[in-house]
């Protein structure tokens, strides 16, 4: 059986779009002999749809679109993942699994086998996640009917969707139980630091188990917080993957998968097999997920405040690899507490990078400011108040500027900052994405780094000196906060970890310092609430993956 696995990045809701792209990936691997082509999950709409698949027309077009690919479709088999209207077909072999799915019309995450023009078959996602970026109870019911088995050219192949795979037993043993030799799981996966290694534990736990050969058939491409790294694969019964196709960008995989369990299979394209490093995949997450974000929201370009210091020079790094430098803007705005190295520095990145870059002094608007809030203030010592309004300052220009001529401001705080709340409301945290919101500050050094093995970026005047907001003659971000090879050890254990006061101080961290930083992150989340989104690159997030209530007085750590 020639297999092949179309790995596509859908735009969620593009009905029409993603049709043209999965029929376009289908001719090809027609023309390259393919008995059968395997989209990702929930291709046809996108993932994730969220509210979307409340909505009874968009629902009802998904139908037709599903149609009007059957249409399309020949001798070969084309296995394409949508949101299914289960309408009048309810028995008592679905179940609804929470009361929000009884309000609306039954849906299920499901998988449709066309050839020939017609619908042969259709699977019903059996394991739907509701746990992180996740909610798939909220829209779609269980399937518990029997696996889904078609014969392609000679093969036995099952069919099964992403979270089907993770956990022992299940629909993927349960579709070589009745008979298949090759397992399809579409995915629709989001990136995280280490993923990889997950996937391929349960894939190969499944294929060593069942004796059967698996079909990672996963997505490609940013949509809002998430990342879809695409690295789909083909795994051969022992667990040894044979094949893979391309991280972080759209690919389409050809494989020769024998009927015979013991035959050798043969990739039949160039399979890329050597894969990023840890550091280098954090950052193809980043610009992908900003390249996407900025391109499928319609905006025309970026804008990014350059102050000199590491988190904006690697902002705008990352905007110019994911944008072309053309399409980014980076704006200089010095205050009477910007250093004369600052100003220089963030010269010197422009250069670096080839982006064009606008010079927008704010002493005048500070002097503005201060004279408005004079009577107000009167009698008091100046402090954060004042300092931020540097800040403030600094986000409404930006936002002027993005007003004015349609670019997008990518906001520049990393995830140290977002924890602990060091950072301005509608000052350094204006903006429409937050690029390396999910990045901790020790992870920004060595990404900079890493870019710079590709070509110098960062100019090392940034990457050397300590870290500053610049908002007082000298200050330092140590003034207010820990050493980030302190603090983010901290903020990975009690954020992404859910460990314990006790817990994080056992780890040999002085307790007080502790509670003084848990203290930090839980008064914080009201900010984080009113924060642009961001590329998510650990296993925690803040936003749809971390949901904490703003109110609330559990101080247990």
């Amino acid at each position: 059986m020639r297999l092949a696995i179309a790995q596509l990045n859908p735009i969620v809701g593009d009905l029409g779009g993603n049709v043209r792209l999965i029929l376009e990936a289908y001719e090809r691997a027609v023309e390259a002999g393919a008995d059968l082509v395997c989209t990702g999950e929930l291709a046809l709409t996108g993932y994730p749809p969220e509210d979307l698949v409340l909505k009874r027309e968009f629902v009802r077009a998904t139908g037709e679109a599903v149609r009007s690919l059957a249409a399309a479709t020949g001798p070969a088999a084309l296995v394409a993942g949508f949101v299914e209207d289960l309408g009048e077909a309810r028995t008592e072999a679905w179940r609804p699994v929470t009361s929000e799915a009884r309000r609306y019309p039954p849906l299920a995450d499901s998988a449709a086998v066309l050839r020939d023009g017609q619908v042969m078959a259709f699977y019903r996602k059996r394991r739907l996640p509701n746990y992180g970026v996740f909610d798939e109870a909220r829209y779609f019911m269980a399937g518990t009917g029997p696996p889904t088995v078609v014969e392609v050219a000679g093969a036995r192949v099952g069919v099964t969707v992403c979270e089907d795979l993770w956990g022992e037993g299940g629909p993927v043993d349960d579709a070589a139980r009745a008979g298949a030799e090759v397992v399809l799981n579409l995915n629709a996966s989001p990136y995280s630091r280490g993923k990889r290694a997950a996937r391929e534990h349960w894939a190969a736990a499944h294929a060593r188990a069942a004796g059967v050969w698996i079909v990672y058939a996963h997505i490609v491409g940013g949509q809002d917080e998430v990342v879809f790294d695409g690295d789909s694969f083909v795994m051969a019964p022992d667990g040894a993957v044979i094949a893979r196709a391309a991280q972080f960008a759209s690919d389409l995989l050809v494989v020769d998968l024998p009927v015979s369990r013991q035959a050798a299979p043969e990739p039949l394209v160039p399979i890329a097999q050597e894969r990023l490093g840890p550091v280098a995949e954090v950052y193809a997450a980043l610009v992908l997920g900003t390249r996407d974000y900025v391109r499928k929201n319609g905006f025309k370009g970026a804008l990014i405040g350059l102050s000199g210091g590491i988190d904006s020079a690697l902002v705008a790094t990352v905007a110019a690899d994911a944008l072309g430098p053309d399409s980014v803007t980076g704006v200089l705005m010095p205050s009477p507490h910007s250093s004369p190295g600052s100003v220089t520095d963030a010269r010197k990145l422009v250069a670096n990078l080839g982006i064009r870059s606008r010079t927008l002094p704010i002493s005048g608007v500070m002097d503005a400011f201060g004279e408005a809030l004079r009577e107000a203030f009167a009698g008091t010592e100046p402090g954060v108040a004042e300092e931020n309004i540097q800040s403030r300052a600094r986000g409404m220009l930006l936002m002027a500027l993005s007003n004015k001529f349609g670019d997008i401001v990518l906001a520049t705080g990393n995830k140290s900052e977002f924890a602990v709340g060091y950072a301005t409301l509608y000052g350094d945290m204006a903006g429409g994405f937050a690029v390396i919101k999910d990045v901790p500050k020790t992870l920004v050094y060595q990404l900079c780094r890493y870019r710079n093995t590709l070509g110098e970026a960062v100019p090392l005047e940034i990457l050397d000196k300590p870290p500053s907001a610049e908002l007082r003659p000298g200050q330092l971000d140590t003034d207010s906060l820990p050493p980030y090879d302190v603090l983010d050890p901290i903020v990975e254990a009690y954020v992404e970890h859910d460990r314990s006061i006790a817990e994080i101080a056992a780890l040999g961290i002085d307790e007080d310092l502790v509670r003084e930083v848990v203290g930090k992150i839980d008064r914080a989340e009201y900010k984080r609430r009113q924060s642009p989104p961001g590329v998510k690159i650990t296993d925690r997030a803040f936003g749809k993956d971390r949901r904490l209530p703003i109110t609330q007085s559990w101080s247990g750590g």
